[in-house]
């Protein structure tokens, strides 16, 4: 029993989900949803791929979800946390810059870059972000904490987690990675 409101505040975080546009103007999460399945369906469906790009919890998040969109979704797609790219990329050139060189050197124009941040603030991500931006790239951002983080601002598509835990909102992140695939999959049978 005294478990039970670590899961109601997940549920509450669940229901205050909240989708926009670029623009900043509100959409309803089953529109922001069927939005992100369009956008990815017309773009692998065009033969483009997938990029995750996430830190720490949001890094495995990006993984897990790159291996289930090509293994169970049949999309190209692909997360750039290679051991030995982090370090390289690192060293070479700092850690804010770990996501804007392989999205550089590996983006292609009409790609889709789903970037996962919990704080939204992250300065790699947002370098990524913008690298994918500056390729072409359709942007699909996942963050959380403030309302008025950077991340949310810059993706053509942005889904946010009311909430400054960090597991409340990788749990929201991953979910909806979750929705999105499961429907595409879903929607082919």
């Amino acid at each position: 029993m005294g478990h039970m409101p670590y899961f109601d505040e997940l549920a509450a975080v669940f229901q205050s989900v909240e989708a926009t546009q670029g623009d900043g103007s509100p959409l309803g999460l089953a529109e922001g949803i069927e939005q992100a399945i369009r956008m990815i369906r017309n773009r692998t469906g065009a033969g483009r791929k997938i990029i995750f790009i996430g830190n720490g919890g949001s890094a495995a998040i990006a993984s897990h979800q790159a291996v289930d969109y090509w293994k169970n979704g049949g999309m190209r797609a692909i997360a750039f946390n290679d051991s030995s790219l982090l370090t390289c990329i690192s060293n070479d050139y700092g850690y804010p810059h770990v996501f804007e060189r392989p999205v550089e050197m590996f983006a292609d124009e009409g790609d889709v870059l789903i970037a996962i941040s919990s704080s939204g603030r992250s300065e790699n991500i947002l370098r990524g972000s913008k690298a994918g931006l500056g390729k072409g790239c359709d942007l699909i951002t996942m963050s959380g904490f403030k309302a008025d983080n950077p991340l949310r601002s810059i993706g053509h598509l942005n889904f946010y987690a009311a909430s400054s835990s960090y597991g409340y909102v990788e749990i929201t992140h991953l979910a909806l990675c979750h929705c999105i695939v499961d429907s595409i999959i879903g929607r082919r049978a």
